[in-house]
């Protein structure tokens, strides 16, 4: 039997030193414990995913050196093994050039190196760019329990669970004929498997994973430990939700959500010790959402070296979420909220962004820009005579706004966070270089309708978003008397259409007969879709929390004709 501890970090990518601190400051907690191993996420050592930053031989060589001086750490009585995730190089004239690893450091050097084998190139994975693939995998020994060691995807390929493997080989299923075939020396020792992971989120993943794992373990008949990453790396975010399962396939120990955190997986049954926050309660799916997008904000402002965030906000709901998120991930003394009204915009909106900023306890700057819009039509005038107000009017407003706002974030050095959803993007209905601009979409991947359930979700003990902005009919207010739904049908009806072919591709078709609506009109909003490619390309990156979100797991090209 074996105590281990899973240590649940939140490292930088590139950040050798305070990844390497990190690693050492658990494992010290993980030794107080008395625990033979503690074990760290996947490429906990240099950040997942470092991208092409693993192409240049000093970041990878440093690596090395890093992995090398958390292993003298190990030096001494009462130390216990450390697992984790870095990446090595191959001295190999074919193939990739570097490995993707988990180390066993002991003894003050690495003793035991498992080298990942299957590879991810799906939605935002692309390690087949970067990685070679392990040709075997080996069980390994620590004080005297062999374990089976993988790496994320490694574990994700149990032709047990899945109705269609993605692979051809199964690592985990390899490692367990190993083990067969060593039943005198491994009589009467429980079956360990440990997977260190960077799996990042999204909604109902967590619950997916556990379900996986649990079956991983009935099968195999196995103790089943997975160590996840937690933090927000650009558009990824990591839950963390490390896992320690018996061979019943019942959870005996779960780490925090959407937090660091240091567990204790005792193999003998023991269960929990030590400083876990135990998030053993299922959190609701709006619930984890909110605590994905307020992580994914926190680290995204201060990786980036940042402590404020700049707003605009606009008396709307989207702009009221986004600033609620902002002020629970970087506190209300870092956030400031910029009204900007013209002619069309309401005295209610305007209130309800006063009461807002109040309600949060944020400084609040209001900038009227009607007399820059009237100088921007008096200058093209001479150019738009003879035309009516229309589209390129209404645009002229965000784009005034998004300068203003811009303007203030290199005077004052706080990030902009841009503030349209999911729905909006994937239609259009949003302004480049307007509405658009910023260095962060907060709620990017965030369908209309989950808006209106988040608002709700921070209300939830008193108002802090005024219900008369969750209340009323949503309006972008560039005209008189404007609605989304004069451009737009209402959003029961096209985000269940937006779901279905953004997230899972279904053709004009398949959500005609399955939501029951007209197929002319889901064709009209697919058009959209595809229209509007061009924008999603320019604009910040999106904080995923869906299971296909705009960004680097959707790819499409811009020049191109669709048949809807």
């Amino acid at each position: 039997m074996v105590k281990i501890a899973l240590a649940q970090i939140n490292p930088t990518v590139g950040d050798f030193a305070g990844n390497a601190r990190k690693i050492l400051e658990y494992a010290s907690r993980a030794q107080e414990l008395g625990v033979a191993l503690v074990v760290f996420p996947e490429l906990a050592v240099c950040g997942y995913p470092p991208a092409d930053l693993l192409e240049k031989a000093a970041f990878v060589e440093r690596a090395g050196q890093v992995a090398d001086e958390i292993a003298e750490w190990t030096i001494g009585a009462g130390r216990p093994a450390i697992l984790c995730g870095t990446v090595m190089p191959r001295s190999a004239d074919e193939g990739k050039q570097v490995k993707n690893v988990a180390v066993l450091l002991s003894g003050g050097k690495i003793s035991f190196v498992q080298q990942k084998m299957l590879l991810p190139f799906y939605d935002v994975f692309d390690e087949q760019r970067y990685f070679e693939p392990a040709a075997e995998q080996t069980l390994t020994c620590v004080d005297g329990e062999p374990l089976a060691i993988t790496i994320c995807e490694d574990a994700w390929n149990d032709k047990g669970f899945w109705p269609r493997q993605m692979y051809t080989v199964d690592p985990v299923e390899r490692l367990m004929e190993e083990w067969e075939k060593q039943p005198q020396e491994l009589a009467g020792k429980p079956r360990i498997i440990l997977n260190i992971s960077a799996s990042p989120y999204w909604q109902g993943k967590p619950q997916v994973r556990q379900k996986m794992l649990a079956a991983l373990a009935k099968r195999h008949g196995a103790y089943v430990a997975m160590v996840n990453q937690v933090g927000g790396n650009d558009s990824l975010v990591f839950d963390g939700s490390s896992l320690g399962i018996g061979p019943d396939g019942e959870v005996k120990v779960r780490a925090a959500s959407f937090a660091e955190d240091l567990v204790v997986f005792d193999t003998d049954g023991g269960g929990a010790k030590g400083e876990s926050q135990n998030d053993a309660e299922a959190k609701d799916e709006v619930a984890e959402m909110w605590g994905a997008l307020v992580l994914g904000t926190r680290d995204y402002v201060r990786k980036c070296g940042f402590s404020k965030a700049l707003v605009g906000l606009s008396g709307g709901i989207d702009s009221a979420l986004v600033a609620a998120i902002a002020v629970e991930a970087l506190g209300a003394e870092n956030v400031v909220g910029v009204g900007m009204p013209t002619e069309y915009s309401s005295l209610g909106s305007i209130d309800d962004a006063r009461k807002l900023a109040k309600n949060l306890g944020i400084r609040f700057e209001l900038l009227p820009i009607h007399d820059v819009f009237a100088q921007f039509q008096q200058v093209l005038k001479p150019l738009f005579a003879g035309t009516s107000f229309g589209l390129a009017e209404e645009n002229l407003q965000p784009r005034i706004r998004g300068t203003l706002l811009m303007a203030l974030s290199n005077k004052f050095g706080a990030l902009v966070l841009t503030t349209g959803n999911k729905s909006e993007m994937s239609t259009g209905y949003c302004t480049l270089y307007g509405d658009m601009v910023g260095a962060l979409a907060v709620i990017g991947d965030v369908m209309k309708l989950k808006v209106y359930a988040l608002s709700r979700y921070v209300n939830r003990v008193k108002e802090t978003i005024p219900w008369a902005t969750i209340e009323k009919p949503p309006s972008a207010e560039l005209r008189p008397e404007q609605l989304d739904t004069d451009s737009l049908p209402p959003y029961e009806v096209l985000d269940p259409i937006l779901e279905a072919y953004v997230e899972r591709y279904c053709s004009a078709e398949e959500i005609a007969e399955e939501q029951g609506v007209d197929v002319g009109l889901v064709r009209s909003v697919l058009k959209l879709v595809e229209r509007s490619e061009y924008k999603r390309q320019q604009a910040a990156p999106v904080l995923k929390v869906t299971k296909k979100s705009f960004g680097m797991g959707r790819r499409f090209p811009i020049a191109v004709k669709v048949q809807v």
